[in-house]
């Protein structure tokens, strides 16, 4: 069974290969050796042929007698099928030659499917982040409780559900503070992700981070950029994760205001999920609560009052529940070897020839 399953498969990957390929876009690595084998064979067939004609025959030994067909009876309309072997041989050829030829398609490119989204992270780095934060389980490996390190580990957790969970994401990392800094544009390596937040949660960069404030409308405003560079825009799919403790009031930022930026994001088809990370603080018990519940929601994403441990994971659990859907992408490759179709159609040729002159006796007679 499991034999009959690769065989389809197999079958499956050549026909869809073989439906993608134009022969005008063909070039071949040893196109001289294959033109060689096939003057090889033509010059062998014609002495095979030569020599036969010149060669004596004698009756009794080299021919074989056989009773008269009476001219009265009717030719069988199937005797062409005879030549079935013959015909399937001869077809085989020209896919072996091509195949010999190691064929190859300079540039390919194909549409992918994945199960996942475009999900931008973004960890806020300013001062205030250096408030205390208690996550035993979650914030293991920190030298202390600070809001920073506990938002770092929680934005690990999601990656890392993200893996387990089998999505194709493609991840960014963006750190911000009065200004937002791309650390790890769109990829779909989840490791180089994870290696990018373990080096920002490092505290010594984490001292060294040059801005003090907060301003998350820069980090909406650099991830709404972000998306537009790799031209996702027009896509489904799209996502930000913000992790701050929340400490912003500015309504107006770099001379626009809040709403023109969060408008930018929900005419973008990117919603907003904000993961407020302050500890013993429940939702509305925070002054810029009032600016940004609402200011979230208008972009379709949710707000999230993480004060404790359990809150935070039940954030990160939430949004990675809705985190669902599939991604197109096209994918380029250089260079794609075609050798296999045509090997496997000659193949195919040939093995149904010697099926049908081994495996019927019908076409182990003369015609």
């Amino acid at each position: 069974m499991i034999a009959l399953t690769r065989l389809r498969v197999l079958f499956q990957a050549a026909a869809a290969e073989w439906r993608s390929i134009s022969f005008d876009d063909l070039q071949f690595w040893h196109r001289s050796e294959a033109r060689l084998a096939f003057l090889w064979l033509l010059a062998l067939t014609l002495v095979l042929l030569v020599g036969r004609l010149l060669l004596a025959r004698r009756p009794g030994r080299h021919r074989i007698v056989v009773p008269a067909i009476l001219k009265a009876m009717p030719r069988s309309r199937a005797s062409f099928v005879m030549y079935a072997p013959l015909v399937l041989f001869v077809l085989g050829l020209p896919f072996f030659f091509l195949a010999l030829a190691d064929p190859y398609s300079a540039l390919v490119s194909r549409e992918m499917s994945f199960p996942g989204r475009r999900i931008c992270i973004m960890v806020d780095a300013s001062t205030s982040m250096r408030t205390p934060f208690t996550a035993g389980s979650l914030n293991r490996r920190a030298a202390t409780d600070a809001a920073f390190f506990t938002t770092v580990a929680a934005a690990e957790r999601f990656v890392q559900l993200r893996m387990k969970s089998h999505f194709r994401d493609l991840l960014a990392l963006v750190e911000f503070g009065n200004e937002a800094y791309v650390v790890t544009p769109f990829t779909h390596d989840y490791d180089n992700v994870l290696l990018s937040i373990s080096l920002i949660g490092d505290p010594v960069e984490f001292s060294m981070f040059p801005d003090q404030g907060t301003i998350i409308g820069r980090a909406i405003e650099e991830g709404t950029a972000l998306f537009k560079t790799f031209k996702f825009l027009d896509a489904s799919g799209n996502l930000m994760v913000i992790f701050s403790d929340g400490e912003d009031t500015r309504a107006m930022i770099g001379g626009r205001s809040l709403d023109d930026i969060v408008e930018s994001a929900f005419q973008a088809k990117i919603p907003v999920y904000l993961v407020r990370v302050n500890y013993d603080r429940t939702k509305g018990q925070v002054i810029p609560d009032e600016l940004w519940i609402p200011a979230v929601e208008k972009t379709g994403g949710k707000f999230f009052a993480a004060n404790n441990e359990k809150a935070l994971l039940d954030a990160i659990a939430e949004i990675d529940s809705v985190s669902t859907g599939t991604i197109d992408v096209r994918q380029y490759s250089s260079q794609q070897s075609r050798f296999a179709v045509f090997a496997l159609i000659a193949a195919g040729f040939w093995a149904s020839a010697a099926a049908l002159k081994v495996g019927i006796p019908h076409f182990q007679k003369l015609p």
